[in-house]
């Protein structure tokens, strides 16, 4: 599965682990403000806020994954299986299919502001990309410096959740992840008090024993919590290489090994790459599973203004370097 988070300290950050057993060529991606998105039943945006993130290209259309336009308003698209319900096209409604939502909302949303109104006109339809390419179920994170949103097209239509945590992994439904919070409200940063009973001469035998309790296990509502936790706790410098350092921390707290999640026919669920995007400079960093180096791209360097997409194979191999070479 997935994990979504954000940070803020100067600047905004926005980026996620994406787990899965298999990779499907993912590439960064830079569409510039005139690269044409055709939607299926919505007119074209021939002209939009340029887009910077991690995509499949598919037929020349970038799908994103997560991506970040120049604005600094971000979108991530996690996996949400048994909950995720496409509708029917609906008159009088924006219908919007899913591997469309991200260029829809980026493409021409400069905030929280701006995505509230759009989405309360829309209706996330069931089309599939190609007969190759078919639906995944999904729902969303939508963020800026202000806040998060999350977003779940369910059987009773499409709801639209205020995410004052910052996080989004996967199942059970956002409502439900939240609430869970309830039970781990005893956890603190602090070394805990004996509140078993003064008769007994209970002490802390460790450092962060105050932690006792939080999930260390794989499941989406355990990486919720423990993803929650860290995020919402850390402490970092206000430089460019702390933030990213940090953030990047915060999503290793939560990532998968190969080997530990098997899927069958040999295969295991692993964090394929780890993305950290300053939203405010549209710098995009990335890390992979073999390739523990940040690598990044700043969308400020291409032409903004130009047609054609923009792509960066990821670099998978590991960047080791050595200290004494001669």
């Amino acid at each position: 599965m997935c994990t979504a988070a954000t940070y803020l300290t100067k600047n905004f950050y926005f980026g996620r682990n994406l787990d899965y057993e298999i990779s499907f060529h993912e590439t960064v991606a830079v569409t510039p403000r005139n690269f044409p998105f055709h939607y299926r039943m919505l007119p074209a945006q021939s002209s939009h806020y340029a887009l910077i993130g991690m995509a499949t290209v598919a037929e020349g259309c970038p799908l994103y994954y997560d991506a970040t336009n120049e604005k600094g308003l971000s979108m991530a698209g996690l996996n949400f299986p048994g909950n995720a319900d496409y509708k029917e096209p609906a008159e009088g409604m924006d219908n919007v299919a899913p591997f469309e939502f991200i260029p829809w909302i980026l493409g021409q949303c400069a905030d929280l502001k701006d995505a509230r109104r759009l989405l309360s006109r829309m209706n996330m339809v069931k089309i599939n990309f190609s007969e190759s390419l078919p639906l995944s179920p999904l729902h969303w994170i939508i963020s800026d410096r202000t806040g998060s949103l999350t977003v779940e097209s369910v059987r009773e239509g499409l709801k639209v959740y205020d995410n004052p945590v910052g996080i989004l992994t996967n199942n059970p439904p956002f409502d439900m992840q939240l609430f869970n919070l309830n039970n781990y409200m005893y956890l603190s940063t602090e070394q805990p008090a004996n509140n078993f009973h003064s008769d007994l001469p209970l002490s802390t035998y460790s450092r962060g024993m105050g932690a006792l309790g939080l999930p260390g296990d794989l499941s989406s509502a355990s990486r919720f919590v423990k993803a929650a936790f860290t995020k919402m706790n850390s402490k970092s410098g206000d430089s460019e290489s702390e933030s990213i350092s940090q953030f990047f921390h915060i999503l290793t707290s939560v990532e998968q090994q190969k080997g530990l999640v098997h899927m069958g026919r040999g295969l295991y669920e692993y964090t394929i790459y780890s993305s950290c995007c300053n939203a405010d400079k549209g710098i995009y960093y990335y890390t992979t599973y073999e390739n523990s180096q940040i690598t990044g791209v700043d969308m400020h360097s291409e032409n903004l203004d130009g047609q054609d997409l923009i792509t960066y194979p990821l670099i998978t191999g590991q960047q080791i370097r050595m200290q004494n070479a001669k």
